[in-house]
């Protein structure tokens, strides 16, 4: 709970802030206190991405952004409060989305009657790995990982491209 109430003083933060630098750090933390999150579920892989990817890559891509642009947003219409309705609407439709979901660890839920035990079991003759994690990753969600690789490289690509661009386009 503690961690869930630093993430929404850092949302909340981000709203009203308008020096850009300071709402990239506050991204950063937020990312941060994401992937601590993530932790204490016992989600240590999905947590070590979030600090990889958010933390680290999209902060740096961010603050290399800023550093072509302006550190101040410029003025909108006074209408700071839609964001927050916007939020709002968002997590209560998340909230409602989620309220029918097994409690976390809970034993009767349906993968742990179904899914679990069948990698319990089967992982060491079917995969041959030891570790039933890795065997998840790269054996039974390999297409999945796969996947979420692929759209990490090209969106690295992309952004490597944009900066080619303008680099070259400076020069001319």
């Amino acid at each position: 709970m503690v961690l869930l109430g630093f993430l929404s003083v850092t949302v909340l933060s981000v709203i009203f802030l308008r020096d850009l630098f300071a709402i990239v750090m506050l991204f950063g933390i937020y990312s941060f206190l994401a992937a601590a999150l993530f932790v204490t579920l016992d989600a240590v892989d999905v947590a070590f991405t979030e600090a990889a990817v958010g933390a680290g890559i999209a902060t740096f891509l961010m603050l290399a952004t800023l550093a072509l642009t302006s550190r101040r947003e410029k003025a909108l219409p006074d209408r700071p409060l839609v964001p927050l309705v916007v939020i709002v609407i968002v997590a209560a439709a998340l909230v409602y989305g989620t309220s029918d979901m097994p409690h976390f660890s809970d034993p009767g839920a349906p993968a742990h009657h179904h899914v679990a035990p069948h990698y319990i079991e089967s992982t060491t003759t079917e995969i041959g790995v030891p570790n039933i994690v890795t065997a998840v990753l790269a054996s039974y969600r390999g297409y999945d990982t796969l996947g979420e690789l692929t759209v990490i490289f090209t969106a690295g690509i992309g952004v490597l491209a944009l900066l080619w661009y303008r680099k070259r386009r400076e020069k001319t």
